[in-house]
């Protein structure tokens, strides 16, 4: 299997590491993002030859254990520099770490603390170690450039960028690294040497989402569903085995976030936080708001506001790609070996996995979907709605509220050819436009955009109702 080791896509994430490398001043820069989504790939790649120092934390591991991690690395780095004692505290460990960093001639030190949050065991002192070393001696120079790097979301904005101690407000740059887009998968899959079309990307797309390690564990000789059957459905398949590590690295008391992403993944149109935590059996308070926030930071749910309402009527949703496929198929399936994925397909569990997932997708490209419309230029406002006409009255899914007057109601298609608009559904479309002016009291100009997979087929009804038609190709 290739491997691809050059940075793909990343571009403005690249142009702040150029930026602070460059720098005339010291810099404190921190990259978040889950878990498996490339940050230490991208330092590592972009600073290879620079590092003065770089170490990458044990996880659970004690305050004794960790300084003994330092140690070992520093005797590699500068082995003239210690002895055979370990640093009592992370105090003394950085005022070695000064000293190694005082005798690099080269004109950046580029010093670089992977999985930050580790470091931080209770009664360690880590932080305010990393405080006094920034404040009394990286910062007073002009040639350093601190990384500190970490999957736990909500650590590092708590403890670093809303720090109200020493290293308030000393963090001097920030980068929340998300998942590859459906461009940057394609520009990916091409590095390995795949030759899979568009829909097979969109197809993988919506199993894995845009995480690089998922998708470097793609066989570029095999079919999408060939690759989906070996990293969900074989004995000890690589992405089965993933989903309880993926939530307890990155949280204490992970059931509680499980419970919620498990929640709200029966709930595809998502929940009011009343509903939410009724749902996943937590009672309301503080420690359900942390584990809101902290799966909201970390990119597994949104928070999001229909179209009209105020922050009271938000609504949680799932938008895990993986998670979403996983606890659908995998979880708790009997579903096993060569042919598992294909055996599902068209089912109407899969129709209805398919609808949400690409709903998802056009939701997260949201970028590219303006740029095909001819708005990328103008400040626009994306929302949902829903009828307040009881349970089953009529919902958009996609709303875009543009300043120039102009509201994009979008309907999101997924299918296996070009899509056909029948009467029935041309009616409904109908009815939902008219009751969304009703409702709303809106009078912006309606424009109704269909987005579907291989696009619409031309009839009287599409001719006569659809102002935009965009096919998958405007996600790319």
């Amino acid at each position: 299997m290739a491997k691809v080791q050059t940075i793909i896509g990343r571009r403005q994430e690249l142009e702040i590491l150029d930026r602070v490398f460059a720098s005339h001043k010291s810099e404190f820069l921190i990259l978040y993002g889950r878990r498996r989504v490339g940050k230490t790939f991208l330092i590592n790649q972009k600073f290879g030859e620079h590092f003065t120092f770089r170490m990458t934390a044990l996880g659970n591991a004690t305050l004794s254990q960790q300084l003994t991690n330092f140690h070992t690395t520093m005797q590699t780095c500068a082995p003239h520099l210690v002895t055979d004692r370990v640093s009592d505290n992370w105090f003394s460990a950085f005022q070695l770490l000064i000293r190694l960093a005082s005798e690099d001639k080269r004109p950046r030190k580029v010093i670089f603390f992977d999985e930050l949050p580790w470091f931080d065991t209770y009664g360690s002192d880590f932080l305010q170690a990393l405080e006094h070393f920034w404040n009394s001696w990286a910062s007073l120079r002009s040639d350093v450039l601190l990384i500190g790097c970490g999957s736990a979301a909500s650590w590092m904005i708590n403890h670093l960028i809303h720090n109200r101690g020493g290293l308030h407000n000393r963090i001097t740059e920030r980068i929340q690294l998300h998942p590859f887009t459906l461009a940057e998968t394609e520009a990916f899959m091409k590095a390995k040497g795949g030759v899979f079309d568009r829909y097979q990307l969109l197809e993988l797309y919506m199993a894995l989402g845009g995480i690089p390690y998922y998708l470097e564990n793609v066989q570029v000789n095999r079919s999408v569903a060939q690759n989906i059957d070996r990293m969900f459905f074989t004995p000890g398949a690589i992405l089965n085995l993933e989903y309880g590590d993926l939530y307890r690295s990155l949280f204490t008391r992970a059931e509680r976030h499980i419970a919620v992403v498990e929640a709200l993944a029966q709930k595809s149109k998502g929940l009011s936080r009343k509903e939410l935590l009724t749902a996943a059996g937590l009672t309301d308070g503080g420690s359900a708001t942390v584990t809101l926030d902290e799966l909201e930071q970390s990119g597994f749910i949104r928070r999001y506001f229909p179209f009209g309402k105020t922050k009271r009527d938000a609504l949680f949703q799932l938008i895990d790609p993986y998670s979403l496929f996983y606890l659908t198929f995998v979880k708790d399936s009997k579903a096993e070996g060569k042919g598992a994925w294909l055996a599902q397909i068209n089912s109407p569990r899969w129709r209805t996995w398919s609808g949400y997932a690409f709903e998802y997708i056009c939701r997260y490209h949201i970028d590219p979907i303006k740029k095909h419309l001819g708005i990328s230029g103008i400040y626009t406002e994306v929302s949902t709605w829903r009828s307040q006409r009881g349970e089953n009255g009529a919902q958009i899914d996609l709303l875009i509220d543009r300043n120039d007057r102009v509201i994009n109601i979008c309907e999101m298609k997924f299918s296996v050819k070009a899509y056909t608009l029948t009467k029935d559904y041309a009616d409904n479309l109908r009815n939902k436009i008219s009751i969304f002016r009703e409702e709303t009291g809106t009078n912006k100009t309606l424009f109704l955009t269909m987005i579907t997979t291989f696009g619409l087929k031309s009839n009287n009804y599409s001719i006569q109702l659809v102002n935009d038609s965009l096919d998958m190709g405007a996600l790319f």
